[in-house]
């Protein structure tokens, strides 16, 4: 057998005590929505107020100086799962605070939530209930300041190539690279171009190129990309066969690793039916199996 015996304690009318003129002015305060702390002979200002110093044992000034109402989490601990008697019905942190202006710490809950967002440092202020009556409790909770907003961003544009880049397109749409070869310094440059960077004067000749190459150079990409065959992924400058100067593009249909400079490659083109007049038409190149090429 169990034996047990359940008492109450209770005062009823509740349990009266008078507060005195440091902590009835802090109460006060707090109905009309400020926070207070009081100096000590020192310097200090105490906040919760106390009536003597804790460092001296000398009474306190009286002098009053407003503080926060912002302040600083030096420690806290987070209550996952709120008790009935907690402040808040959702999980919340139990914080050290110390306001601007104070010496002290004041013990608050900050309604942070999520854990993730707790940390010593964070810079949190009152939220006030709406009817106050001279209590602890007039402050709800502190919730951490604003320091960062997402704002939705979308541009609509459209881009209209100019004459070089609208023939290289259509050869693109075709299946083809489409380059140009200077009549001076015979480069041939791919993508099509009206002019020689290096000469200065208008190309008028035509060239294809077939779509194998070189990989010059490359880089591991381990952020994802929409056009990307997977992650990590490699972007490289291929050099093609008959062209002066290398093209960026992805690399596929290889582990990331075991990519190289030298390694032939081969551009992996959309079904026919899917092109457009658009880079999208080649998904990425892919080794061809050739030895590599010396560069």
């Amino acid at each position: 057998m169990t034996l047990e015996a359940r008492h109450v304690l209770e005062f009823p009318g509740g349990y009266t005590r008078t507060t005195g003129p440091v902590i009835g002015r802090f109460l006060t305060e707090l109905r009309d929505g400020r926070l207070v702390g009081v100096r000590t002979a020192g310097g200090r200002t105490l906040v919760p107020p106390l009536e003597y110093d804790p460092g001296t044992g000398d009474a306190v000034t009286g002098d009053f100086v407003e503080v926060g109402p912002a302040g600083t989490v030096e420690s806290w601990s987070w209550v996952h799962a709120p008790r009935a008697g907690h402040p808040l019905d959702r999980p919340f942190a139990w914080a050290l605070i110390r306001l601007d202006g104070a010496d002290t710490s004041l013990v608050h809950a900050v309604d942070a939530g999520d854990v993730k967002a707790m940390r010593p440092g964070l810079r949190v202020r009152p939220r006030w209930r709406a009817e106050r009556t001279g209590q602890i409790t007039d402050i709800e909770s502190f919730v951490p300041e604003v320091t960062r907003i997402v704002s939705p961003v979308r541009t609509e544009y459209v881009l209209k190539p100019g004459l070089a880049l609208a023939r290289f397109l259509e050869g693109v749409a075709a299946g083809v690279f489409v380059g140009c070869r200077c009549g001076s310094c015979h480069k041939v440059y791919v993508p099509y171009r009206l002019s020689c960077p290096e000469c200065g004067i208008a190309i008028t000749e035509e060239v294809e190129v077939p779509d194998t190459g070189t990989i010059t150079t490359f880089a591991i990409n381990n952020l994802p990309d929409p056009r990307a065959p997977e992650v990590p992924f490699v972007s490289a400058y291929v050099l093609l066969d008959g062209s002066d100067v290398p093209m960026i593009t992805l690399v596929g249909g290889i582990a990331a690793h075991e990519v190289r400079q030298g390694m032939r490659v081969r551009a992996v083109w959309v079904p026919e039916e899917e092109r457009t007049a658009s880079m999208a038409n080649i998904k990425w190149f892919a080794p061809t199996g050739e030895p590599d090429a010396e560069l």
